[in-house]
């Protein structure tokens, strides 16, 4: 509506003016004192006018001033200037021919590309009146829209010349693609632990995701089916099926049914995104220290620096290590150090088989199979289960106590200074501390027994009936702990004398000096003793036939 209609005026003694903005009355006042109308004639009047959404308080107020001013009671609304002449004649609008009023609004039917929406636009070149809802959705059928039609939201678009959508379609739901559920977090790389008592442990940096033989690293979720959809016109919209995606094996993992991937060795996580590995080898470009904390490996583990002061390397296969190990403890299967061990009593090397080093100052070094070193051990204790070879560079063991279950092989023994150096063959020592590790607790397991027997055999005189429960409960439990404690014992007496009889049966053992042995050296072959006054060279430590330690020729 571009200009403002009047129904009535100051003869009526009302006026109504349908604006741009809204719906105004003004009432006359009356000359006589006296009016033609009631509050219900002006309320029929707008609903003959189609104003049904109008404030009826400012209208009942407007009509007690009479001021003759302007009162705004409505938003706008649509109305023509013909049907307010037909009003003013006295006419109501339903009565009157339709085709004499103007013509109705041309209806438009636009279809979005994709056929999944249907909008309606009013065309108001022919006219401006509002279509039914029998003539919209007579024009939607006849674009071909059958499908998705909203009526409520046709009854809401043929009140105004507003466009509105009035269907639309059933969008098709694409699968969902497969991917790969990882079982692992390689995002907790680098930082330290947390024990449960929130105490950050800075010597374990999770600096590698380890996984074990038969762990599973990863699931495959499969990929889904798409569900179809339907545009407006009703045809069918075919969804996309999900993707499949392939397993992400590599090496040392294997794929178990169809979606299962797991490990087939121990070793390091390695996660290159199409291929999941486990590598057994873990390299350390660097020294292991402060930025790399301590280092547990199940596989081999290669430094390419030093072992610092203070931390630890521990793995399940061989330790290779291109520096030295100062004040560390070291255990791996095989243990490789390029350089020396020192570190003032605090270095420790453990090695399931064989230790190879340079030198060794103040260290501990035990090994079930051999120990070799290049140069000189100083007052350091080693123990080898078979044999410890000295024959390189000075070859020299110089204080200390070194241990070998077979044969020592060196260049020199003490030195000059006549410093105690003790020297001892043909006796196990990993054997020798199993032996005396069972002894002890073979002794405390029998002391237990033996007192949980004669506590029950004084509970036994004593009726059950009339002790308290806590007394059951604790007759119970000594009852139930015998057995298993009966069973250690005599696992311990069988062990016990298997190790008797090893260590009864182990072959004379033998220290071979190629260069010098000083004074102040104590030997112990199988167990029987000697202590070297003088200077020997060349000379073949043994025990003779009649047991007793003899030098002879090398």
């Amino acid at each position: 509506m571009s200009e403002n209609l009047i129904l009535g005026g100051p003869q009526a003694g009302y006026k109504y003016e349908f604006k741009p903005d809204g719906v105004y009355l003004t009432i006359y006042p009356s000359v006589d004192g006296e009016r033609l109308f009631e509050l219900s004639d002006m309320r029929q009047i707008l609903r003959e006018c189609k104003v049904l959404d109008y404030d009826v308080g400012i209208l009942s107020r407007t009509m007690r001033e009479a001021n003759g001013k302007p009162q705004k009671i409505s938003e706008p609304v649509e109305i023509t200037a013909m049907e307010l002449e037909i009003i003013a004649g006295g006419e109501s609008l339903e009565d009157v021919n339709k085709d004499e009023i103007e013509p109705y609004a041309g209806i438009v039917v636009e279809i979005s590309r994709d056929k999944m929406k249907a909008t309606v636009r009013y065309d108001t070149r022919e006219g401006a009146r509002l279509p039914t809802k029998e003539m919209v959705m007579a024009a939607l059928t006849e674009a071909g829209v059958v499908y998705g039609i909203d009526e409520d939201a046709v009854d809401r678009g043929i009140q105004s010349l507003t466009p509105f959508v009035a269907a639309e379609g059933l969008p098709p739901v694409n699968g969902e693609n497969a991917y790969i559920d990882r079982k692992f977090n390689l995002g907790i790389q680098g930082r330290p632990v947390v024990d449960e008592f929130d105490k950050v442990d800075y010597k374990d940096l999770n600096l590698f995701v380890l996984a074990k033989e038969n762990q599973t690293l990863a699931i495959r979720v499969p990929q889904t089916k798409g569900t179809n959809g339907k545009n407006v016109l009703g045809d069918l919209v075919h969804a996309q099926n999900g993707r499949p995606i392939p397993m992400p094996e590599g090496r040392n993992t294997k794929v178990v049914g169809e979606h299962r991937l797991i490990a087939t060795a121990n070793g390091q996580i390695i996660d290159k995104g199409s291929r999941i590995s486990v590598d057994p080898r873990l390299t350390i470009k660097g020294s292991v220290g402060v930025s790399t904390g301590d280092v547990e490996f199940d596989g081999t583990v290669q430094i390419g620096g030093n072992v610092e002061q203070g931390f630890k390397v521990k793995a399940t296969g061989d330790i290779e290590i291109k520096g030295s190990v100062n004040g560390a403890e070291v255990t791996g299967r095989n243990v490789y150090i390029s350089g020396g061990i020192t570190g003032a009593d605090r270095v420790k090397v453990f090695a399931e088989n064989d230790v190879r080093t340079a030198f060794a100052e103040n260290a501990l070094i035990e090994a079930g199979n051999d120990v070799y070193i290049s140069d000189i051990a100083y007052h350091s204790q080693i123990r080898a289960g078979k044999r410890i070879i000295m024959e390189d560079k000075h070859g020299q063991i110089t204080g200390g106590h070194v241990v070998a279950g077979e044969e020592i092989n060196v260049k020199i023994i003490g030195n000059d200074a006549f410093v105690v150096t003790r020297v001892s063959v043909g006796v196990d020592p990993t054997l020798q501390k199993e032996y005396q590790d069972l002894k002890k607790s073979y002794k405390e397991s029998k002391r237990r027994l033996t007192q949980i027997n004669q506590t029950l055999n004084t509970l036994s005189k004593i009726d059950i009936n009339k002790l308290p429960q806590a007394r059951v409960d604790m007759i119970t439990q000594l009852t139930r702990s015998q057995f298993p404690l009966a069973g250690q014992i005599k696992r311990d007496e069988k062990r016990i004398l298997e190790i008797e009889a090893l260590l009864a049966n182990m072959k004379n053992g033998r220290i071979k000096v190629s260069d010098t042995i000083f004074p102040g050296t104590r030997l112990s072959v199988n167990n029987m003793l000697k202590n070297i006054q003088s200077e020997y060279r060349h000379c073949t430590i043994f025990l003779n036939s009649e047991g007793e330690v003899e030098v002879g020729a090398y």
